[in-house]
């Protein structure tokens, strides 16, 4: 009986992770809207920016708001919002209405970022908190990878990729509707983070470090996510967008085989030393991506790419907060916030794609962003780890 309980609670916990996913359909949807409705690289990378802008602002507003209402009832509203974010565009198909769209899909995933992991701690036993976070991490990444496969799929097939939307969302009601006849009783929490708190552990120069370090991944993540199917396009003409989203599926595979196999290699290895190894293959990712024009290289570019940056977050954060464990709420919200960054580097891609009219402009972005890496993992903390 008790195991039946277990899984009764699990079950829409792992599908709410589900859900979570949702929001890495806005690289390729990005890419159909900009077809579409023939936006520039730059217009394009406000969609994205729509995303992830309001983790920037909701991040720690959302754990205050947790405290109140509790972490359930956060993560229900945070489906809720996701379910009306993905029902929009089936109503009303135009540019401002996707990026009302992806505006709520942004707010939805922060209220589920900062609620949904701390939810599972009152579900499974402390030591099997990381393992089940990982498996978490490992759903999400499924809806991930099947987003541009799914959109390629529904546009041969049906003629249609926005098919997709209405997918995901009753894929995101199914978990609503669990959680909510769901009884979890909830451990009591406390934080005392704030924008003020936060603010003032930027003018700590190791701080700000690991903040723009989390900035520079996701700006890497998302950027890949959106340019992906670009490439392949520029580099080989007769390429459909149907058939170049699979580089954007390439790659998430490949971040989801990261994910998967980076609990075992970082028992083993160094972290520092995992860390440089992985900033390694983006750079090497980054170098192909500029010059190659052959498909089956460019694949391997994504793989490497997937791969380098799957574990790039946890080392970062978790390295931030041992650097300053007596401030680690402040520091866990000012990482999440960092998530932003989402917002900030696919739009200037955008903008230097532009500017030299190829992909090649958003791929010296990737690089800058990269080299911040190699830069960060100089930082005595990192050189620290073991």
């Amino acid at each position: 009986m008790k195991s039946n309980k277990f899984l009764f609670q699990l079950v829409p916990v792992m599908l709410a992770f589900f859900a979570m996913g949702a929001v890495d359909m806005v690289g390729i949807a990005s890419n159909y809207v900009q077809k579409d409705f023939k936006l520039s690289d730059t217009v394009a990378g406000f969609l994205p920016s729509m995303v992830f802008l309001w983790f920037f602002i909701f991040s720690v507003p959302t754990g205050l708001l947790m405290n109140k209402i509790g972490r359930k009832k956060t993560v229900l509203a945070s489906l809720a919002i996701t379910v009306l974010a993905l029902i929009i565009p089936v109503l009303s198909y135009s540019f401002w209405m996707m990026l009302f769209s992806f505006s709520l899909l942004g707010i939805g995933n922060t209220l589920m970022q900062v609620s949904l992991n701390p939810l599972i701690s009152n579900i499974v036993a402390e030591n099997r908190f990381a393992s089940t976070l990982t498996f978490g991490q490992f759903v999400k990444a499924i809806a991930s990878f099947a987003a541009p496969l799914i959109a390629g799929f529904m546009a041969v097939k049906f003629n249609n990729w926005k098919l997709l939307f209405p997918l995901y969302a009753v894929l995101s009601a199914l978990p609503l509707i669990l959680l909510s006849g769901t009884g979890i009783e909830e451990k009591p929490y406390e934080s005392k983070s704030s924008f003020l708190d936060c603010f003032r552990l930027l003018g700590n120069g190791t701080v700000l470090m690991f903040f723009m370090g989390i900035m520079a991944h996701v700006g890497i993540d998302v950027g890949i996510n959106t340019i992906a199917p670009r490439i392949l396009i520029e580099r080989i003409p007769e390429m459909t967008l149907e058939t170049a989203g699979v580089a954007t599926s390439v790659y998430f595979l490949f971040r989801l085989l990261g994910c998967f196999s980076g609990s075992f290699i970082l028992a083993r290895f160094s972290n520092r030393k995992f860390f440089i190894i992985s900033c390694v293959l983006i750079a090497l990712s980054a170098i192909g991506l500029f010059f190659f024009s052959n498909l089956t290289l460019l694949y391997v570019c994504m793989a490497l790419v997937g791969f380098g940056n799957s574990n790039i977050f946890p080392i970062i954060f978790t390295t931030a907060v041992k650097s300053q464990s007596e401030h680690e709420n402040e520091i866990s919200g000012l990482m999440i916030m960092g998530v932003a960054g989402g917002a900030v580097f696919p739009l200037l891609m955008g903008v230097a794609s532009d500017a030299v009219h190829a992909q090649a402009g958003a791929i010296v972005v990737v690089a800058l962003l990269v080299a911040y890496l190699f830069i960060l993992s100089q930082d005595k903390h990192i050189k620290a780890l073991s």
